[in-house]
């Protein structure tokens, strides 16, 4: 990441925990294909393992997708994780869905394409993209169901530290640059 941090982004460690086969991952796996919030407690232990490596504590962190519930806001601040800023990109409904589900992974490099934005550069890339199960227009629709049904109150939680951004750039890219007081 270009400012040094580690990025935590919560349906990563989902996806990694499903794939491992674990009991965990497979308990995971059934909230999410009902489109459903992954247990606090699941998501939780593995966002507060990641938050403890050594890495993260010494650069700092960004977690993406998470906190989703005020309970999960609650219990990182009892652990002693606050952060200094709170950043919600507001993004249409229908654009956000059409980013998810262009989604594709490469499972030999690990790298995120999509279809549409960032197409794979060879044929052969192409080929071997994975589509993860829960990035269906159905699944998608769902979760921002249960998003919406959340987002006030863990806002609530960082109302004081909130930057809203508008998720949908003009065609020119632009940076924000963060720095460490």
């Amino acid at each position: 990441m270009q400012y040094g941090l580690v990025h935590i982004a919560a349906g990563d460690l989902l996806r990694a925990e499903i794939s491992s086969g674990s009991a965990n991952g497979k308990r995971a796996k059934e909230y999410m294909e009902k489109g459903q919030l992954v247990s606090k407690e699941i998501v939780f232990m593995m966002v507060k393992e990641r938050l403890l490596q050594s890495d993260s504590q010494e650069n700092g962190w960004l977690l993406d997708g998470f906190p989703r519930r005020l309970s999960q806001a609650t219990a990182l601040k009892e652990i002693g994780f606050q952060p200094d800023i709170f950043i919600l990109l507001e993004v249409a409904e229908d654009n956000l869905v059409e980013r998810v589900v262009g989604r594709r992974l490469d499972p030999v490099t690990g790298r995120i394409y999509h279809i549409k934005y960032s197409p794979p550069e060879t044929e052969e890339i192409a080929a071997r993209l994975t589509q993860c199960f829960d990035d269906t227009e159905e699944m998608v629709k769902l979760r921002l169901q249960t998003h919406h049904q959340n987002v006030e109150s863990v806002l609530s939680m960082y109302e004081d530290i909130t930057i809203k951004i508008n998720g949908m750039p003009p065609r020119k890219m632009f940076f924000l640059k963060l720095t460490k007081p």
